[in-house]
Protein backbone atom coordinates (compact mmCIF):
# COMPACT_ATOMS: atom_id res chain seq x y z
CA UNK A 1 0.00 0.00 0.00
CA UNK A 2 1.94 2.72 -1.25
CA UNK A 3 0.81 6.23 -2.39
CA UNK A 4 0.09 7.06 -6.03
CA UNK A 5 3.06 9.20 -7.55
CA UNK A 6 0.93 11.04 -9.77
CA UNK A 7 -0.99 12.79 -6.56
CA UNK A 8 1.05 15.49 -4.79
CA UNK A 9 1.28 15.74 -1.31
CA UNK A 10 -1.58 17.83 0.58
CA UNK A 11 0.59 19.86 2.31
CA UNK A 12 2.21 20.77 -1.09
CA UNK A 13 -0.69 22.00 -2.61
CA UNK A 14 -1.46 23.76 0.59
CA UNK A 15 1.94 25.50 0.50
CA UNK A 16 1.45 27.17 -2.94
CA UNK A 17 -1.75 27.87 -2.65
CA UNK A 18 -0.56 30.18 0.92
CA UNK A 19 2.23 31.17 -1.47
CA UNK A 20 -0.07 32.70 -3.80
CA UNK A 21 -2.43 33.77 -1.65
CA UNK A 22 -0.11 35.99 -0.19
CA UNK A 23 1.98 36.59 -3.41
CA UNK A 24 -1.15 38.29 -4.70
CA UNK A 25 -2.61 40.38 -1.70
CA UNK A 26 1.10 41.85 -1.73
CA UNK A 27 0.85 42.51 -5.01
CA UNK A 28 -2.53 44.44 -4.97
CA UNK A 29 -1.39 46.22 -1.59
CA UNK A 30 1.86 47.22 -3.76
CA UNK A 31 -0.42 48.85 -6.43
CA UNK A 32 -3.86 49.73 -4.59
CA UNK A 33 -2.37 50.19 -0.90
CA UNK A 34 -1.63 53.65 1.22
CA UNK A 35 1.54 53.29 -0.06
CA UNK A 36 1.28 51.85 -3.44
CA UNK A 37 1.93 52.97 -6.89
CA UNK A 38 -1.46 54.71 -7.58
CA UNK A 39 -1.27 56.52 -4.57
CA UNK A 40 2.20 57.67 -5.71
CA UNK A 41 0.95 58.85 -9.29
CA UNK A 42 -1.58 60.70 -7.78
CA UNK A 43 0.17 62.33 -4.60
CA UNK A 44 2.76 63.68 -7.44
CA UNK A 45 0.13 65.07 -9.58
CA UNK A 46 -1.21 66.80 -6.52
CA UNK A 47 2.53 68.07 -5.97
CA UNK A 48 3.00 69.60 -9.07
CA UNK A 49 -0.12 71.06 -9.55
CA UNK A 50 0.55 72.80 -5.36
CA UNK A 51 3.81 74.03 -6.91
CA UNK A 52 2.09 75.55 -10.00
CA UNK A 53 0.04 76.95 -7.49
CA UNK A 54 2.51 78.47 -5.61
CA UNK A 55 3.95 79.55 -7.98
CA UNK A 56 1.39 81.78 -9.12
CA UNK A 57 0.41 82.63 -5.31
CA UNK A 58 4.33 83.81 -5.26
CA UNK A 59 4.13 85.84 -8.60
CA UNK A 60 0.87 87.90 -6.81
CA UNK A 61 2.45 88.57 -3.64
CA UNK A 62 5.28 90.05 -5.63
CA UNK A 63 3.19 92.16 -7.36
CA UNK A 64 1.04 93.55 -4.24
CA UNK A 65 4.46 93.88 -2.71
CA UNK A 66 5.73 96.35 -5.67
CA UNK A 67 2.65 98.19 -5.53
CA UNK A 68 3.04 98.79 -1.55
CA UNK A 69 6.40 99.89 -2.32
CA UNK A 70 5.32 102.01 -4.97
CA UNK A 71 2.53 103.50 -2.91
CA UNK A 72 5.02 103.88 0.40
CA UNK A 73 6.26 107.17 2.02
CA UNK A 74 9.81 106.49 0.84
CA UNK A 75 8.84 106.22 -2.93
CA UNK A 76 6.09 107.58 -4.25
CA UNK A 77 4.59 106.63 -7.90
CA UNK A 78 2.19 109.64 -8.81
CA UNK A 79 0.88 107.65 -11.67
CA UNK A 80 0.40 104.83 -9.59
CA UNK A 81 -1.93 106.97 -7.00
CA UNK A 82 -3.77 108.60 -10.03
CA UNK A 83 -4.55 105.53 -11.12
CA UNK A 84 -5.65 104.24 -7.74
CA UNK A 85 -7.73 107.47 -6.98
CA UNK A 86 -9.72 107.27 -10.14
CA UNK A 87 -10.58 103.51 -9.10
CA UNK A 88 -11.57 103.50 -5.77
CA UNK A 89 -12.75 107.14 -5.04
CA UNK A 90 -13.95 107.82 -8.63
CA UNK A 91 -12.06 111.07 -9.16
CA UNK A 92 -11.85 112.44 -12.52
CA UNK A 93 -9.76 115.74 -13.60
CA UNK A 94 -11.99 119.04 -14.12
CA UNK A 95 -11.03 119.19 -17.43
CA UNK A 96 -12.27 115.13 -18.14
CA UNK A 97 -15.33 114.14 -20.04
CA UNK A 98 -17.04 111.34 -18.89
CA UNK A 99 -19.09 109.03 -21.04
CA UNK A 100 -21.09 106.37 -19.27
Amino acid sequence: MSVAPNRPALGTVAYFGLALTAGTYFTFAAVQGDYGLFRRIQTNAERERLAAELATLEAEVARMENLTRRLSDQYLDLDLLDQRAREVLGLIRPDEIVIR
